[in-house]
């Protein structure tokens, strides 16, 4: 039975392609398919989610907890097409498409994790900036084929499904984070079908609240995934421990039921259940949904924007403070802050490094630093901007390893490696 919930516009491909007659996919596994197959999908089992990857061989690196938002995602379809009135076995939220853009959600972050993404924001302050969000775009729709200098032709139901901001950084006064690159209007524009966004939808948070149903489902599996993980990684890295976890509560103003939610962490802890427990929380947070109709000025076109995704407020408020603590106990933590300086410091020299060479050119000596089609893409490139973006996309799809490795080759005396860092 065909699923009535998506129409020709949801399935048109950026570029327009013939489909082959022996095709036994739907274009929303085809699309899951292009992502599980490229290398930048291979690259976030290297890349840091919260501890530094390879540090340990049970702490979660971006490619798992992909994997695991994806299982999120697909089962928060389910759990929405069984429950749901607004549901049938012929109109639902296809799992696929929402399996692919929680595949997707992270293929842009670069190496050192969050860390990692605030030093190159930093770095290329002067030629847009970065954000890992429109990184993902760039390579959904330019870059994820490496060497070919093609993106993978989303449709544009799974473009939009990984658009959490819709906001271009020349749009906001201070832009720190959730922005688009400003080439990236056109990719908007064509999301939209060029509908102008209404006057009641301003750049910021407004705007980038305007999200399709598989898009808000991929952003709270993913706020399910990270905010129970990041607790049990850092109960298992040592950082959230009895005593440590009592003085902060002591410190902090909680509502009743963050109280008993606190007093059930501590408890599952002292029974060695803690694992258990936070397993037990993604069902919860899944059962925590509802399907609500929404009318906005996408409505018209797309079935995807006729409904809003309702959280019920105490799975809300446990995320929250999940989330809360880890910042707290984790992430400003020594040890983590420790290595937020060292990722800093080694972007910072590598980007000079790769900047003076091939962006700015100040470096007097023509040195041969990076692969030989990057380079070649640098020597097309005429403006100052084009090559610094060119530089970001370079570093930005390293792994944390190939990053730590290249700056040895560059600056430590006595290193030597035949093999390619990139």
């Amino acid at each position: 039975m065909e699923n009535q919930f998506y129409n020709a516009f949801d399935l048109e491909p950026l570029d327009p392609v013939a489909v082959r007659e022996s095709e036994y996919r739907t274009v929303f596994e085809i699309n899951r398919d292009r992502i599980i197959h490229t290398s930048a999908f291979r690259r976030l089992q290297s890349k840091t989610q919260v501890f530094l990857a390879g540090e340990h061989d049970f702490y979660r690196t971006r490619l798992t907890h992909s994997l695991e938002v994806s299982q999120i995602g697909r089962s928060l379809c389910s759990a929405l097409r069984r429950r749901s009135a607004h549901l049938s076995d012929g109109f639902f939220i296809d799992p696929d498409l929402v399996e692919a853009a929680c595949l997707a959600h992270d293929i842009g972050h670069p190496p050192f994790g969050h860390a990692g993404e605030r030093s190159l924001h930093r770095l290329m302050r002067d030629w847009g900036g970065f954000e890992g969000n429109a990184q993902t775009l760039r390579m959904l729709t330019r870059t994820i084929f490496s060497g070919q200098g093609t993106g993978m032709n989303p449709c544009r139901a799974f473009l939009d499904a990984t658009l959490k901001y819709k906001t271009l950084h020349c749009e906001l006064t201070a832009p720190e984070n959730h922005f688009l690159y400003d080439d990236q209007f056109r990719y908007v524009d064509w999301v939209l079908g060029s509908q102008d966004f209404p006057l009641e939808l301003p750049p910021g948070p407004a705007r980038d609240a305007c999200r399709s149903i598989e898009c808000q489902i991929m952003d709270w599996a993913d706020d399910a995934a990270y905010s129970l993980n990041d607790i049990a990684d850092g109960y298992n890295a040592g950082f959230l421990t009895l005593e440590a976890i009592e003085r902060w509560a002591g410190r902090q103003t909680m509502t009743e039921r963050e109280s008993r939610l606190i007093g059930k962490l501590l408890e599952s802890i002292r029974g060695k259940r803690l694992e258990t427990r936070l397993r037990s929380r993604i069902g919860r947070f899944i059962d925590a949904c509802t399907l609500e109709p929404d009318v906005n000025f996408m409505t018209g076109w797309t079935r995807r924007y006729a409904f809003r995704l309702g959280i019920a407020p105490e799975a809300m408020e446990e995320a929250l403070l999940y989330k809360r603590m880890a910042l707290d106990l984790v992430f400003r933590s020594r040890h983590l802050q420790q290595l937020e300086h060292k990722s800093d410091y080694l972007l910072t020299r590598l980007l000079a490094a790769l900047t003076g060479h091939y962006v700015t050119r100040t470096v007097p000596a023509k040195l041969r630093l990076l692969r030989e089609s990057d380079e070649a893409a640098l020597e097309q490139e005429e403006s100052e901007k084009g090559r610094a973006r060119l530089i970001c996309d370079t570093v930005a799809r390293m792994t944390d390893g190939a990053a730590i490795q290249l700056c040895r080759l560059l600056f430590e005396p006595g290193f030597r490696s035949a093999a390619d860092p990139l």
